[in-house]
């Protein structure tokens, strides 16, 4: 890929520097602190039809500035389904709190239920694939980094496609998928759930392979979620299921991300996955904040 750059309204210039052969690109030139032109909107939505993971640096925002930038392109999910909503950091409940970090500010204690759930983000998922209506684009700002570790990894779901074999392809083209927080927790050993938590968790279908409608790409919605293949023996399913995930996150198709404060990246969920990297998180706080927007319907309403 090579540099390209769309030209804005008010003089303006959204310069996309691609970080990776296949996908993801910086882009300067427009401060999202402030209320988009329709023509700047247009800008941002070209890129990550084209990168599907974006990266904007130097926009320090607050959680109110995030929202509304985010409003700007969608529906922002209602409350995410996490465990122990009672214990919230954060007010403002657009913002989910992707962080190591108590209601005190202190960093949570090595044995914190909280923190045993969340160690299920470093393994590669699509966000909210597990609700009937899944994620369209997620937007992340750093507000604080660990000194060492605590990057995010990605992968393009349409690279994954135009790379699979094709005898592959139609093997799973019609397949139909279950995703539950469930199935991600219980591949790190987590099983903490209360009924509540339980109940608001139950499997829902996606498809298996999706149309990207805005690039005319096809892309596997894979997740850590998936759990179950319709019509398939479960064994056989979650086999074919991790021979798929190793295939997708070959290292020549991961972009990682190294932090710097004030970063904001936007991926769509659609086609990609992501996870994050470890580091000390009894140690030093990470303070990253997430605003995801609601796709426009279930992908099994979507056509292909």
């Amino acid at each position: 890929m090579s540099v390209r750059s769309a030209t804005i309204d008010n003089g303006e210039l959204l310069k996309c520097t691609p970080l990776h052969p296949h996908f993801a690109a910086r882009a300067e030139g427009i401060d999202l602190r402030k209320p988009l032109t329709e023509a700047q909107k247009q800008a941002v939505k070209a890129a990550m039809d084209e990168y599907a993971v974006v990266v904007f640096p130097g926009q320090m925002m607050s959680d109110e500035e995030q929202a509304a930038f985010a409003e700007q392109f969608g529906e922002i999910e209602e409350t995410p389904t996490l465990v122990d909503q009672s214990r919230r950091r954060i007010a403002n409940m657009k913002i989910n709190d992707i962080s190591n970090l108590g209601p005190d500010g202190q960093i949570w204690g090595a044995d914190d239920r909280r923190r045993m759930y969340n160690l299920g983000n470093l393994l590669w998922h699509s966000d909210s694939s597990f609700k009937p209506t899944p994620a369209y684009w997620s937007m992340l700002q750093a507000r604080v980094i660990p000194p060492i570790g605590g990057e995010t990894e990605f992968i393009d779901t349409r690279v994954a496609w135009d790379h699979l074999p094709e005898e592959l392809k139609d093997e799973v083209r019609d397949l139909t998928v279950y995703h539950s927080l469930i199935y991600s927790r219980e591949q790190m050993g987590f099983d903490a759930f209360s009924p509540e938590e339980i109940e608001r968790c139950k499997p829902v279908a996606q498809r298996m392979v999706r149309l990207h409608q805005e690039s005319g790409r096809l892309a596997l919605y894979l997740s850590a979620h998936i759990g179950a293949i319709e019509g398939w023996p479960r064994p056989e399913a979650m086999a074919l299921i991790r021979h798929l995930t190793e295939f997708a996150t070959q290292r020549q198709f991961v972009y990682q991300h190294h932090w710097a404060v004030g970063d904001l990246v936007i991926w769509d969920n659609r086609c990609t996955m992501h996870r994050g990297t470890r580091f000390d998180d009894k140690k030093h706080p990470r303070d990253m904040r997430r605003v995801t927007l609601e796709d426009s319907a279930p992908t099994l309403e979507q056509a292909i």
